[in-house]
Parts: C-alpha cells; sequence; structure tokens
C-alpha cells in the first residue's frame, strides 16, 4: 500500500483557529504540516481543530473557536473534549500525529494507533516525566538543541514556513523590528535597549503574554517615536511589516526551542539578529543570513554589518531549509519509519 492512502490525523491545540488569525505558533505549524501533506498528494488527512478552521484536509471539530478568542470557553473542559474526541476515532486512523503537548500521551496506551508527537517544547521541566513515561511512543523534535536526554527521538524535524505569504522587498527597510510574545522570555526590553545604542527606530509587534512584563519594562521605552507598539499582525500585516524592516531583533532570554519568527524575517529577505541560544545557530547561518550575539551591545554593534548581508541568501536559505516542503518530507520519512515498525512488531 502506497503510504499516501494511509489515514492520518493532525490533531492541533484549539487556543486559537487553524491557521491563526495571527498568534499561534503551533496551529500555524500544524496547519502547514496538513496543508503541505495534501499538497503532496496525501489522500486522508483529517485536521483535529476548531469549528472555524480553514483546510484542504478533512476536518473534525468539537469546538467553535480557539478558547483564547472566546471569553466564555473553559480551557480545561474544550482541551479535554477536543483531544478525547479524536481518541475515541483512533481505530479510524492508521496514525495521530499530535502537535498538542504532553496531555494526549495519557491516552496512548488506550488505544491502538500508533501516536507521533512533535514537541514544540518543554513549557517547564515539570511537564518532562510525562514524556519520559510514555517513552513506548514516536518522539520528533524541532531541533538539535531542544531534545530532552531521556527521549527516544526518531528525528528532528524543523519547522516548515509557507513562503507564499513572505515576499522579498525591493530595498532594505531602515526600521529594527521586534515580532513576537510580548515575554521576558522573548526578550522584548532587551530589543528597545538594543534599538537605542544603534541609535535606530523600532517597531514592536505581537500579542502583551505577560502584562506587569508589558508596563515595567517594556512600556516605558515606548514613545510612538523612535519605538512603536503596534499589536499583533496577520500575515498580510506581518509582509508589509518586513518591509520597513532593516533587520529583526531576536533577544531571547532563554533557549529558543525553533524560532518561527526568525524563519520568516528570512524568508522576507530580513536579516536577524539573535542571542546565541538554544536553537538560534541552526535557524540563522551567522554572517549569512544575520549574526549571532551574546549581549545588548553585541546586537547594536551587529546592526551596522546588516549591510553585508544579502535578502537573497536568507531567501534561499529558508527554501532550503525551512520550507513547507522540507518539513513535510521530513514527516514523510518519519511516517514511513513508523508505519514499518509497526509492521514489524505485528510479524512478532
Amino acid at each position: 500500500m502506497d503510504i499516501k492512502s494511509k489515514r492520518i490525523a493532525i490533531l492541533a491545540p484549539v487556543a486559537w483557529r487553524t491557521p491563526p488569525r495571527a498568534y499561534g505558533a503551533w496551529e500555524t505549524v500544524a496547519s502547514n504540516i496538513t496543508e503541505g501533506l495534501v499538497a503532496r498528494g496525501w489522500e486522508n488527512i483529517t485536521l483535529f481543530a476548531t469549528k472555524d478552521s480553514v483546510t484542504k484536509a478533512k476536518l473534525h471539530a468539537v469546538i467553535e473557536k480557539g478558547y483564547e478568542e472566546d471569553p466564555a470557553a473553559d480551557r480545561k473542559v474544550w482541551e479535554i473534549m477536543h483531544i478525547s474526541e479524536l481518541m475515541e476515532m483512533a481505530g479510524e486512523f492508521d496514525l495521530i500525529h499530535s502537535n498538542y503537548d504532553f496531555i494526549p500521551l495519557a491516552f496512548s496506551r488506550l488505544i491502538n494507533t500508533p501516536m507521533l508527537t512533535t514537541i514544540h517544547g518543554f513549557s517547564s521541566d515539570s511537564i518532562r516525566p510525562v514524556y519520559r513515561k510514555y517513552k513506548d511512543t514516536f518522539y520528533v523534535s524541532i531541533s538539535d538543541s531542544d531534545r530532552d536526554p531521556e527521549l527516544p527521538y526518531l528525528a528532528t524535524v524543523y519547522n516548515g514556513i509557507d513562503l507564499s505569504n513572505l515576499t522579498v522587498g525591493s530595498k532594505r527597510g531602515d526600521k529594527l523590528v521586534f515580532l513576537g510574545r510580548i515575554h521576558s522570555d522573548k526578550g522584548t526590553h532587551l530589543a528597545c535597549e538594543a534599538a537605542k545604542k544603534a541609535g535606530m527606530d523600532l517597531i514592536i509587534a505581537g500579542i502583551i503574554q505577560d502584562e506587569d512584563y508589558f508596563n515595567n519594562l517594556v512600556k516605558p521605552h515606548i514613545d510612538d517615536k523612535s519605538i512603536k507598539f503596534i499589536g499583533p499582525v496577520n500575515p498580510v500585516q506581518r509582509d508589509a511589516l518586513f518591509k520597513e524592516a532593516y533587520a529583526v531583533l531576536h533577544l531571547n532570554e532563554l533557549a529558543e526551542r525553533f524560532g518561527l519568527v526568525m524563519a520568516e524575517a528570512n524568508g522576507a529577505g530580513v536579516p536577524v539578529i539573535a542571542y546565541d541560544r538554544g536553537s538560534c545557530r541552526e535557524v540563522i547561518a551567522d554572517g549569512k543570513t544575520g549574526f549571532l550575539v551574546n549581549t545588548v551591545a553585541e546586537a547594536a554593534e551587529a546592526v551596522g554589518k546588516i549591510e553585508q548581508i544579502e535578502p537573497a541568501v536568507c531567501r534561499k536559505h529558508v527554501e532550503d531549509n525551512f520550507s513547507i516542503d522540507c518539513m513535510v518530507a521530513g514527516y514523510e520519512k518519519v511516517y514511513a519509519e513508523i508505519f514499518e515498525l509497526e509492521r514489524q512488531k505485528k510479524r512478532l
């Protein structure tokens, strides 16, 4: 049997629509996997997501819209309703591909269908015991740096981005940009400091995930002149924002798990200046698609070297490594390995 006729269930989160209107990293990846599989000829793909999700695959849903978009929705209730719906239907699929963190693992020994979990990052060390308990399932990491030494990974499959939503501008922009969650993990305040040291304007875009952090460490920098905050952006707005960008600042305080924003910026031909933490050196080619730094002062100094970076090189690097097609090809290899392992298991 051609594996492209296998029945695959893609489990997306339900915090936001899949794909998200603006923010929603895991929903973005789940969408790109789903649409990428369909585009490559997979015949039986079902996306489990919110009812307002958009897909060329079959959509199955129990929640009207993301709980982050519905103040009346109880997160725990709808997470369990959503996940259990798929688990009760598990026998209808040949493989479940979970992009939903650790909760579905609790069902993995109660069903006969193999489950692949893409680990999009460990939100805290407290959740690692769940993954370690279920070592008899299948795991993929999104970067070599974001791996738990006790887990048996099948592969690293880098996230793929939709390049059709990203266009390279005819000329370089003249502003620095921060794009992402407004949270201490992402170092928004450090981007403000680096922009001031470099003597350049900064545009901040993204959802405020930590109000106290924003109010105490970021807002004092915002003057709506040299430093502006524009809130979250959708794909069209993001592409327009990148047209204004001289470079993107990604001064992450914690080790980066993958960093979709870095790949998206490079996909639009925009260089990235990033702290050398976690996966940043796997995504950014130092000196070719941006610069890896260790301090705010080094970040400001790197701004002065941006002219060395060619937009076309940034774009080509993403096309070769972080496109949807690259990602889905990686998952096809993983799926084939799982099907072979399951076949061998049945022969024993």
